[in-house]
């Protein structure tokens, strides 16, 4: 691997960690409490665990140009991947019991205050 290759690994690890802190700010500025950062679950790894009261909110943080690209930067698959590991978390973690668990979105972009997208993709959970 080259030395440039590298570096832009670490830079964008350490973007990620940023923007992953500022989230988790937002978040706690609105009442949630954060549960965990990078949660490694089987299923997925899980960017902010967030609790405000009944909900579990599993969240996923992106930084991007926009909204739409921040929405669509997170696949069908992958939504499906962190829905798991959430209700596995709820179900594995007493006091998590009959928590709601839902995937939230934090978009983050340049020059903007950060956008937190509640159950961001409800659509999916009505597939079936």
């Amino acid at each position: 691997m080259s030395e440039a290759r590298r570096r832009r690994g670490a830079e964008a690890r350490l973007s990620g960690r940023r923007a992953e802190v500022l989230a988790a700010l937002w978040l706690m500025a609105r009442g949630y409490r954060i549960l965990g950062f990078r949660l490694k679950t089987p299923q997925a790894e899980i960017d902010l665990l967030a609790r405000r009261g009944q909900v579990l909110a599993v969240v996923e943080v992106k930084a991007r140009a926009s909204l739409d690209t921040a929405l669509e930067a997170v696949s069908l698959n992958q939504r499906q991947r962190l829905r798991r590991a959430g209700s596995a978390l709820a179900a594995w973690r007493s006091d998590l019991a009959g928590v709601k668990v839902r995937l939230d979105l934090v978009a983050l972009a340049p020059g903007r205050w950060p956008r937190h997208v509640a159950d961001a993709w409800r659509e999916d959970t009505q597939l079936g």
